[in-house]
């Protein structure tokens, strides 16, 4: 359990994590539009995936 803890607190995660946060807060105030979002966080998650995958078979 505290393995995967410290694997969530890694700084990659962090950086996925706040941004998810801050683009859907923009996203629901209405400064960026759904598409936009959609497009930022699909991009944002399929890097982070991406990175872990990478790493795992590595």
């Amino acid at each position: 359990m505290k393995h995967n803890l410290s694997k969530l607190i890694d700084v990659k995660s962090l950086i996925t994590l706040a941004s998810t946060l801050i683009f859907g807060y923009l996203s629901l105030k209405g400064s960026i539009s759904s598409e936009q979002f959609l497009t930022i966080f699909t991009t944002i998650v399929a890097f982070y995936f991406g990175t872990q995958h990478q790493k795992k078979n590595s």
